[in-house]
C-alpha cells in the first residue's frame, strides 16, 4: 500500500476533513449530497433507482435539482450545518451521464471555493471527462468497480449505453472495465484522490475483491470501500453478505488498499454529519417527487 511521497501528501490533505474518506472526519465534518444527475448510462442488476422520502440507500432522493438550484441548496445547507466541508454528487443517476453534475460543480466551486467537491461515478466516462472534472474543482472521486474480470461483470451489470451503443455481455464488460481503470489512472494523474466502491455480492464477486483492490491500486486508487449488497431489482432474491463474508472481503482488500469502514449507504440527497446519524435533508427539500429515467 506504499505510495510516492507526493501522492501521500495529496491524499492526507484532501481527506483530512472529508467524512466519506476519513474515519475521524466521519464524526466531525459534514457533507451534502446534491441530487442533480437525472440519468444513468449503465444498468447494474442490483440497482433500483427512485424517488421517495423513506429509503436510506444510494440511488434514491426526494427529487432532482438543476445545477442552479444545487448551488442554493449548498448555501442553505451551510446555514443549517456550518461543519459541512464537502459538496458531493452521487446520483440519483450517474454524474457523468449528463452534464448536470459538472455544471453544478463549476458553479459551486465559483461560489464556495473552500468546499471539497466530490464526485461519484460508475467510471464509464471518467477518462473522457477528467480534465473538465478537475477544472470544476473536483478533488475527490469515488468510482464503483464491481469486477475487473470480464467474465464476472456480466453477472453484475446487465448493459451499458456507450456513445449511442447499447452493449451487453462480455463486450459491455470489456469496455466498462477498461474505461474505469483508465479513468482512475487519468484522474489521479491530474491530482484527484480516488476511492473505489465495490458492492459485495456473495457467490458472484466475493472471491474477487482482493483482485479488484490490487488492480485499482495499481492505477492509483488510495481507498477502498466495500458496500454489502442490498437485495433488490434483478438480485432481489439474492442473499446479502454476512458479517463474516464482509470481514473476509475487507481483509482481502486491505492487502492492497486502506479500507474505509464507516459507509452508511447514504441517499443521493443526504445532508449533515454522517457519523452523528442526523440527516438534515428534510429541512432542505420540499419539492414534489419526480420520476427517474435510464438512458
Amino acid at each position: 500500500m506504499s505510495q510516492p511521497l507526493e501522492n501521500r501528501e495529496t491524499f492526507h490533505h484532501l481527506i483530512k476533513q472529508h467524512p466519506c474518506f476519513n474515519g475521524d472526519a466521519h464524526f466531525k465534518y459534514g457533507r451534502i449530497h446534491l441530487p442533480v444527475s437525472p440519468a444513468c448510462n449503465i444498468q447494474c442488476r442490483f440497482c433500483k433507482r427512485g424517488f421517495n422520502k423513506w429509503e436510506n440507500r444510494p440511488g434514491v432522493s426526494r427529487g432532482l435539482l438543476t445545477p442552479t438550484e444545487a448551488v442554493e441548496k449548498v448555501a442553505q445547507a451551510l446555514e443549517l450545518c456550518p461543519e459541512i466541508t464537502v459538496a458531493g454528487i452521487a446520483g440519483p443517476g450517474d454524474t457523468l451521464a449528463t452534464d448536470d453534475a459538472l455544471e453544478a460543480f463549476e458553479a459551486i466551486h465559483h461560489r464556495f471555493p473552500s468546499l471539497t467537491n466530490c464526485l461519484s461515478t460508475n467510471g464509464l466516462l471518467l477518462a473522457e471527462k477528467a480534465e473538465r472534472i478537475i477544472a470544476a474543482g473536483v478533488k475527490t472521486v469515488t468510482v464503483t468497480v464491481n469486477a475487473v474480470d470480464e467474465n464476472i461483470l456480466p453477472d453484475i451489470c446487465s448493459y451499458i449505453h456507450y456513445h449511442d451503443q447499447y452493449l451487453t455481455g462480455i463486450n459491455a464488460a470489456r469496455i466498462l472495465i477498461a474505461a474505469q481503470l483508465d479513468g482512475i489512472r487519468r484522474i489521479v494523474s491530474l491530482g484527484a484522490v480516488v476511492k473505489v466502491n465495490t458492492v459485495l455480492i456473495p457467490g458472484v464477486n466475493d472471491h474477487h475483491v482482493g483482485h479488484i483492490a490490487q488492480t485499482t491500486a495499481d492505477r492509483g486508487a488510495s481507498l477502498f470501500n466495500i458496500i454489502p449488497l442490498i437485495p433488490q431489482h434483478e438480485l432481489q432474491e439474492h442473499a446479502a453478505p454476512t458479517c463474516h463474508q464482509l470481514n473476509l472481503a475487507r481483509e482481502a482488500a486491505e492487502k492492497h488498499l486502506t479500507v474505509f469502514r464507516h459507509c452508511r449507504h447514504c441517499r443521493a440527497d443526504a445532508c449533515g454529519i454522517p457519523g452523528k446519524g442526523l440527516d438534515l435533508a428534510e429541512k432542505l427539500y420540499d419539492q414534489p417527487l419526480n420520476t427517474f429515467s435510464h438512458g
